[in-house]
């Protein structure tokens, strides 16, 4: 209904359809209502809603075919959030732009909409991006994870809840080669194969046994040779080496499939689906 099937209309379709006019496309990202691909040629197009500028087109106009971000060349990386979109630069630098105010867009305000993109400040060497609803992280080339934006459920990891405008560090992470971001909660992969989050935790969705929020990282319970990450509203996904998907927190319709619909506080194996490793 706000376009984001990029096929020029507003129908919801059943079945897919082609995004028109787009061609070389190397990397593709959702956001709340709203898609967006990264070219080969580094330049970033986006469609669907974007009553919080989250086209980055310099408008709050909803889009129906995809329409270019303004002012970004060299893009290596795409990530879409709540109502905020994020890029990675070929140099290591983070841009952002969209709703901001929670300063997850990372340039010092907290101004509400930004509808071209803006630098997060004071963060470099960048090698992964990656969105919450309504805050920003990113993965250094050192292997620390930085965060910003609302961190109402600790979900900045920095051992407080009090939102960030800029990027700041979560301590005591090290070695992380994979980051994901949850609706509030937010995942980090380290080298060793664990699995670490922190944020908000009311259905479990952090693996540590609990429903506590956390605003340190906790290590998710009997996870080991993880080899990929993804976060979900208020669940969480990994794949082992063994080509095993595991899955924790809300339950409700049976996300983890392992059978139940109890929300599972650690993670469980989901059923009955073919070797998915690498």
């Amino acid at each position: 209904d706000s376009g984001q099937l990029g096929d020029g209309t507003t129908t919801d379709r059943s079945t897919p359809v082609q995004v028109r006019g787009l061609a070389d496309v190397v990397a593709i990202a959702g956001g709340r209502w709203y898609s967006l691909a990264l070219r080969h040629d580094g330049t970033v197009w986006a469609w669907g809603q974007n009553d919080s500028g989250q086209l980055g087109d310099g408008t709050t106009t909803d889009r129906s075919t995809p329409v270019q971000v303004q002012g970004l060349a060299d893009v290596v990386a795409i990530a879409g959030a709540g109502w905020h979109t994020i890029a990675l630069r070929r140099d290591g630098t983070v841009w952002a732009w969209g709703n901001n105010f929670y300063g997850q867009l990372g340039d010092g305000t907290t101004t509400n909409l930004r509808l071209t993109p803006v630098q997060a400040q004071g963060i470099t060497n960048v090698v992964a991006v990656a969105g919450g609803s309504e805050h920003t992280m990113a993965l250094r080339r050192d292997g620390t994870v930085w965060a910003w934006g609302f961190n109402e459920y600790g979900q900045l990891g920095d051992g407080t809840t009090t939102n960030r405008s800029t990027p700041v560090q979560v301590p005591g992470m090290a070695d992380v080669v994979a980051i994901a971001g949850g609706a509030e909660h937010t995942l980090a992969l380290r080298r060793d194969g664990t699995v670490w989050a922190w944020g908000h935790n009311e259905q479990g969705q952090l693996g540590d046994g609990t429903t506590t929020d956390r605003s340190t990282p906790v290590q998710v319970q009997g996870m080991a040779d993880v080899v990929a990450i993804a976060g979900a509203v208020w669940h969480t996904l990994a794949l082992r080496r063994d080509g095993t998907v595991w899955a924790w927190g809300f339950n409700n319709s049976g996300q983890p499939n392992d059978g139940t619909t109890a929300n599972p506080l650690a993670p469980v194996q989901a059923q009955g689906l073919p070797d998915m490793g690498p």
